[in-house]
């Protein structure tokens, strides 16, 4: 014989406080998991706790699996606040962001993502967030993925093999009227096993611009995200699928006077949801 289902108001706030204590108490049984996870990474060595792989993914099947009529929106930030949080008590970190372009849309993004236990850094510009990045153990740094030519060629500063490489395209969730929706660019500390490559970025400098460059990188899955004059130069940041190889993006870009090529950072596809209220 099946339990009946509640039918009074009473049965029904009592069957939420029943769902809020076991919230509760799954939290609780996830910071024992950490604590543990925390004492085994002090005899390893682990590197970074960020896994923006394994937190897009995280979020992709969040969203898939959503119906109701609670909002996508509280769901994304909850689990986001949750993911962020914990990854703050294993090591402390805090998000630097570049406010040239306003800081609401910044501070939305970073509380959006990484709830208010994350401190907040505010910078002038983007080269000051990686310079700020760079210089830290392992905070993180967010900034607009438009900055335009004024903002001059700054993902040149992410050149080198210790340098802040961009991690992750927020938000991993891409909807129309998205609270914290302005895209931006991730900077960590260089990642290793923990770097997804769906979309690689590279750092290019040419002699010229031509449109048989911009045909030859779409023909390979390309594109010129940003460019800036650099010196006598054009300096471009290529986005690419990262199933391109290497070889071919340097192809297309050789007939326009290709003099450097380095790669300074991959992230998650873009991953765009209509949500459907059901």
């Amino acid at each position: 014989m099946t339990e009946a289902a509640p039918t009074t108001l009473a049965d029904l706030r009592s069957e939420i406080d029943r769902i809020d204590s076991a919230m509760h108490g799954l939290l609780m049984e996830r910071s024992q998991i950490i604590e543990t996870l925390i004492a085994i990474k002090k005899t390893q060595v682990s590197g970074s706790a960020f896994r923006p792989g394994r937190e897009a993914d995280m979020m992709k099947r969040l969203a898939l699996r959503h119906q109701g009529l609670l909002p996508l929106d509280t769901v994304e930030s909850i689990w986001r606040i949750i993911i962020a949080t914990f990854t703050y008590v294993q090591a402390n970190y805090s998000v630097h962001a570049d406010v040239s372009g306003g800081d609401a849309p910044m501070r939305d993004s970073a509380r959006f993502h990484f709830g208010f236990t994350v401190p907040y850094v505010p910078h002038e510009d983007a080269r000051a967030v990686i310079a700020a990045v760079a210089e830290s153990a392992g905070d993180l740094g967010i900034f607009r993925m438009d900055l335009g030519a004024s903002a001059g060629v700054w993902w040149r500063d992410l050149i080198g093999p210790d340098q802040p490489k961009i991690i992750a395209r927020l938000p991993f969730i891409e909807r129309p009227d998205h609270p914290a929706g302005t895209p931006v660019y991730c900077i960590a500390k260089p990642l290793t096993d923990a770097a997804v490559r769906e979309i690689v970025l590279y750092a290019a400098r040419v002699e010229r611009w031509s449109e048989q460059l911009r045909h030859g990188l779409a023909h390979h899955l390309a594109e010129v995200s940003a460019s800036a004059a650099d010196g006598s130069h054009l300096a471009l940041l290529v986005a690419a699928s990262g199933e391109t190889p290497v070889e071919a993006i340097r192809g297309a870009l050789e007939p326009a006077g290709l003099k450097e090529l380095t790669e300074i950072g991959s992230h998650a596809a873009r991953f765009a949801f209509k949500s459907v209220r059901s």
